[in-house]
């Protein structure tokens, strides 16, 4: 069911987890604080097989193209596993495990699986995708909508990251292929950070949360004003064909982000 909902506990976090819609964090609280984006297309959700955008919806495996819908036209953006409903595995107080298996309109058969655990200070997210089938090209990362202010009169978040490069993006929203200084904000786009993801998000005199991941990719949009968003992934958009990572019946495609907070 769409509205079915696992809430994880540990100390005074609270975490709820959406199978039924896309496999994803519908919230996460620190001491009743909600610091994600509510709404049934936000919190955070999984980005599967593919993350961020696609361009025309078309990418090459071999001599084969493949065709996506285009849910973002003219391109098709953040995968196929967010639009159906996931399986619990399991779940106990402080983790949930779920699973999805690809389907149409995804070109091949594999297995997605989730963990999500919760300790009273830190969410760790790792997925990963299997195939006993045929090998496919692959992308693994998280979409999170963290609110850009805290409510009570609070200041808004600061971003705080220091990438190497920033992917420069055409007036089509994806890569060129060139490496450009970072720029400021606000973004659309996507940074490289080859030591690994680390963003410090900063709610003065609220929360600090620091969002990391040994992949060293990470998108950022921040041109709503209702949330910023924090994206780290296994490789840039439109990376299907520009980088592809290949899932082989004896290789799984396996990634983890890593949300540690603590009060200011």
């Amino acid at each position: 069911m769409r509205t079915e909902q696992i809430t994880l506990t540990a100390g005074d976090a609270e975490v709820d987890v959406l199978p039924g819609n896309g496999g994803r964090v519908g919230g996460l609280r620190v001491g009743g604080t909600e610091l994600l984006r509510q709404g049934e297309r936000f919190g955070c959700f999984p980005m599967v097989p593919w993350c961020g955008r696609i361009r025309d919806g078309r990418f090459r495996d071999g001599a084969e193209v493949r065709q996506m819908p285009l849910n973002a036209p003219p391109h098709a953006i953040h995968g196929t596993a967010r639009d159906g409903a996931w399986k619990v595995a399991r779940h106990t107080g402080a983790e949930a495990v779920l699973t999805y298996d690809l389907v149409e309109p995804w070109p091949y058969p594999g297995r997605v699986t989730q963990a999500v655990a919760l300790t009273p200070d830190s969410l760790s997210l790792t997925m990963s995708v299997e195939t006993y089938d045929a090998s496919f090209p692959a992308q693994i990362g998280w979409h999170p909508w963290f609110n850009r202010n805290l409510g009570d009169g609070g200041q808004d978040v600061r971003l705080d990251f220091t990438p190497a490069w920033q992917e420069e993006r055409g007036d089509d929203h994806l890569p060129t292929g060139n490496r450009v200084e970072p720029r400021p904000g606000p973004w659309d786009d996507c940074f490289g950070m080859p030591g690994g993801v680390d963003v410090t998000l900063t709610w003065p005199g609220r929360l600090e949360l620091k969002v990391t991941s040994r992949e060293e990719w990470v998108v950022v949009y921040d041109e709503q004003e209702a949330a910023v968003c924090v994206e780290p992934q296994t490789g840039p958009p439109d990376g299907l064909n520009t980088l592809p990572r290949l899932v082989t019946p004896l290789e799984p495609l396996e990634a983890t982000t890593v949300w540690t907070w603590h009060r200011l």
